[in-house]
Order: C-alpha cells, then sequence, then structure tokens
C-alpha cells in the first residue's frame, strides 16, 4: 500500500534561524547539521506539508535532528551520531516540544506531565502525541533514535515523544532491540565514527484512537540506515535494515541501494540519496 512520506513546512515565519529547534533547515543551526554525513539533508519527503524540522535540544545542548510529522504524530525520521553509552537507565519522564504548541515557547524539551499541570488551559497535543496517547494502547512507545546509542545526556534527550513511535511491542522488545544491539557493537568495534538515520513508514489508517480521534498512527514498518567513516572521515561501512510492524518479529538488513528502493515504494516524490554519495565519498 503505497503511503506518502511527510515532509517539511518552513516554519521560519515564527523564528529565526537562532531561536530554538523549530527550524526552517537543519542547516541553519551548525550544531544541528552535523548529525547528517557531510551536511547532506536526504530528499526524503522533502515535497509534502504538515512537517516540521526539529533540533532536539535538552541541557542547553543539541543532541539529535528530527524530521516530524504534525498530521501523524510520529517522526518521518531521526539523524544522529552514534555514541558509545554510559549508562544512567531510563527517564522516568517523558518529553515535548513546547515551540509545536507555541513557537514563542522554551526551545528546550520539557516534561509533558509538568508542561499540563503549568498549562492546564492550553491542550498541548494539537501538534505532536503525548504520553496519555499510549496508555493501554497496546503498543510500545519505541524510540526510533535509541537510548542506548547515547551516553548521557544525549540518552535522556531520546525520550521526547517527538522521537517515539507505536511499536508492537513482540518486535520491538525482541528483534528490534537485537538488532540495535548488534549496531552498537558493530559500530564501536570497526567505526570511527557512524551516521544513522531511523525512521517510519506511516501506515494507511491504522491509528491509536483516544474518545473517537485519530491520536497516532502506528507506523507499517521502521527502518534504519547507517553509513560509518574512519578517522580520516572516509566512509567504510553502510547498511540498512527493515522491520514489518507486527507480531512477525523479523528485521530484515538490506544494502543503501536497496533501503531507497524500498522507501521508494511508499513515496510519490523521489527518495534519491540518503546519505551523501550514499556513503561511498
Amino acid at each position: 500500500m503505497e503511503v506518502a512520506f511527510i515532509v517539511c513546512v518552513l516554519f521560519g515565519v515564527f523564528l529565526g534561524p537562532a531561536d530554538g529547534h523549530v527550524v526552517a533547515n537543519f542547516g541553519d543551526l551548525p550544531d544541528c547539521i552535523k548529525f547528517f554525513y557531510k551536511e547532506y539533508v536526504p530528499d526524503l519527503g522533502a515535497s509534502q506539508p504538515d512537517v516540521v524540522r526539529l533540533c532536539q535540544r535538552y541541557v542547553n545542548m543539541y543532541h539529535f535532528a528530527t524530521l516530524y510529522n504534525t498530521y501523524y504524530r510520529i517522526a518521518v525520521y531521526s539523524a544522529y551520531i552514534f555514541e558509545t553509552s554510559n549508562g544512567g537507565g531510563r527517564e522516568s519522564r517523558w518529553f515535548i516540544e513546547p515551540q509545536l504548541v507555541d513557537p514563542s515557547w522554551t526551545s528546550e524539551m520539557q516534561d509533558g506531565y509538568k508542561m499540563a499541570q503549568e498549562n492546564p488551559d492550553i491542550y498541548l497535543g494539537e501538534r505532536q502525541a503525548l504520553n496519555e496517547d499510549f496508555t493501554n494502547s497496546g503498543f510500545d512507545r519505541g524510540h526510533l533514535n535509541p537510548n542506548g546509542h547515547h551516553p548521557v545526556p544525549s540518552r535522556n534527550a531520546t525520550f521526547t515523544l517527538t522521537n517515539v513511535v507505536p511499536q508492537n511491542p513482540t518486535t520491538n522488545q525482541n528483534a528490534w532491540a537485537n538488532h540495535e544491539s548488534k549496531l552498537t557493537n558493530l559500530f564501536e568495534e570497526r567505526c570511527h565514527q557512524a551516521f544513522v538515520l531511523v525512521g517510519a513508514i506511516p501506515s494507511s489508517n491504522n491509528w491509536i484512537v483516544k474518545n473517537n480521534v485519530k491520536r497516532v498512527n502506528i507506523p507499517e514498518y521502521v527502518w534504519n540506515a547507517y553509513c560509518c567513516v574512519d578517522q580520516n572521515g572516509r566512509p567504510i561501512l553502510s547498511g540498512a535494515a527493515t522491520a514489518l510492524n507486527t507480531e512477525q518479529n523479523v528485521v530484515v538488513e538490506r544494502t543503501l541501494d536497496e533501503m531507497v528502493d524500498f522507501l521508494q515504494q511508499y513515496s510519490d516524490a523521489p527518495v534519491n540519496e540518503l546519505f551523501s554519495g550514499q556513503c561511498t565519498v
């Protein structure tokens, strides 16, 4: 079933390039564009409405970049650089993005529960998922950018709900988790630096529904792709993978070119390269 990828609207009408994490272009912030190999942003979803670019900010630092679909309330993809985890456990809080509520609000992700308590007359979930959307849904709050691929505080920053999709618990806790662990070992053993894209393909009409309202799209697939470089910045290794978001509990590994072909099936616009030169130059 063909589903168009969702992409970017220019939000610079409200915010200047240095105002915070909702930006017109990832390149507006040097600390945000760095998460893309050779500062190349893929064309994935570049022609559709209803998305924003987020430079994910926590404790006054940028930790990864997200192309976020405000209609489906899931990310198209997140881009990050792998770092070895220093532990730190899981966050007890789930963050939201204040500037998706009001562009004049802080650019730092905030505890969603606390923000709701402080703003009882303002609905926070018009343009993003909320923690309560996932409660009793039968789906995990599945990280796209995995917390285990980062040390603190970047690890904490992955607990923003704009980095979460409804994921089948069996696949999330087994095959996909095992794949993420496999990548950890691969990146630590063979890569000086690993640039990663991880995303979701929305379903045509499968949603978490609350009070008869479609709240969060349940994606058909989750996927990732990576480009590894040596100490001189030269590409040495690449790959990709997909997992159907069902009880099937299977991860299919692919080349970058195979991944482009796969993603193209779900996009009305050309997908083109995921990384500059498809991680060959």
